[in-house]
């Protein structure tokens, strides 16, 4: 079991500041700083993915999770400055391993993907740091310090979530969050906590996250400027289209826009540029808000349908009753008719359809 009696020493020296400092807040005099902890992590115990080592400021958590899982704590990566971020993974990884632990994180975002990293937002390079590490430690321990302490308090806990989704979908993987922030432990949902300030080591059993209520509201096409960078296909949209946004706490956060769809059935609709912002991926914000818009529409309009190429997408679909495959993944060819419409679609991506199939 992970033990350790933790000493650290620094030489004082009494310049006059120092001593007219001890003599203006009764500090005792002395040559040396001791600060020393005693702490215990009997991880060895059970099974586990997913630990937080969590304590104020100034506490000693980095000092603990050197001491204890030194070799395991992960460096500050080094991003080429003027390559893509899927560059900066390991050489022996394909495009699509790159592209599924990204995704896994919670970072989906193709086009953020082909930027250096310096260009990013706070919340992407959060997210490509843990991935990054996750990728170069495959089926072993992580140890990320100042986990979530650079980005506000949301990003932080959605991310967390991703996260801890992301370790427990990878067989072996073991990953330990240590960080100042206590509210992250019910996103992240861990398997134990060693906290610092209070000196206790905790088993604890995983439970749901908290809940994320959604705002669904239609919109003007208008609307499509805040997410067409972040779409993987083209920053294009009908102005027919009929659009709507999930807001969380009034944050735009998730868009799907309708088409017609009637070459394929009568009176169907095609589901199509579904983008979730990268703040609110990984905790299935954009799956919720697929099922209620098709919901709706199945019962004021008609059938629903979605055309996808993206692998997670895809498999979430083929998992969920809700939705049945009518087209497994093929690349269209160009055949008269019907056909000719997916081909512009697909444009000889490997693309699987779906039918919403959801109760009216």
């Amino acid at each position: 079991m992970p033990r350790a009696h933790i000493v650290r020493e620094s030489r004082v020296v009494r310049s006059g500041r120092v001593m007219q400092l001890e003599g203006m807040f009764d500090v005792l005099p002395s040559d040396v700083s001791r600060v020393e902890w005693d702490v215990s992590v009997p991880v060895e115990d059970r099974d586990w993915q997913v630990g937080l080592i969590v304590g104020p400021s100034g506490s000693g958590k980095s000092t603990i999770a050197a001491e204890l899982f030194g070799e395991a704590l992960v460096d500050e990566h080094e991003w080429a400055h003027d390559r893509a971020l899927v560059d900066g993974f390991p050489a022996d990884m394909t495009a699509t391993q790159v592209a599924d632990t990204l995704s896994r994180v919670g970072f989906s975002s193709p086009p953020a993907w082909r930027r250096p990293y310096h260009v990013l937002s706070t919340g992407q390079k959060f997210r490509a740091d843990v991935a990054r590490a996750m990728a170069e430690n495959r089926s072993g321990l992580v140890v990320f310090d100042e986990f979530t302490s650079v980005v506000d308090r949301q990003v932080a806990q959605i991310g967390s979530s991703a996260v801890g989704r992301a370790v427990r979908a990878t067989p072996g993987q073991q990953f330990i969050a240590v960080t100042c922030h206590y509210d992250v432990e019910e996103w992240l949902q861990p398997d134990w906590v060693l906290r610092v300030d209070e000196g206790r080591f905790l088993w604890r059993s995983v439970q749901r996250r908290p809940p994320i209520t959604l705002d669904i509201r239609q919109c003007d096409v208008e609307a499509w400027r805040l997410f067409r960078e972040h779409h993987y296909l083209s920053r294009t949209i009908s102005n027919s289209s009929r659009c709507y946004v999930a807001f969380v706490d009034g944050r735009p956060a998730a868009f799907v826009a309708m088409n017609p769809w009637s070459h394929v059935r009568r009176g169907a609709w095609q589901m199509h540029r579904v983008v979730c912002l990268p703040d609110f991926q990984g905790v299935g914000i954009g799956r919720r808000m697929m099922d209620h818009v098709a919901a709706l529409f199945l019962r004021e309009s008609g059938p629903v349908y979605i055309v996808t190429s993206v692998r997670g997408l895809a498999r979430s679909l083929a998992r969920d009753p809700k939705w049945r495959m009518t087209r497994k993944p093929s690349r269209v060819t160009s055949k008269p008719g019907k056909n000719m419409v997916q081909k512009t679609i697909s444009r000889g991506r490997l693309t699987t359809t779906f039918r919403y199939a959801g109760s009216r």
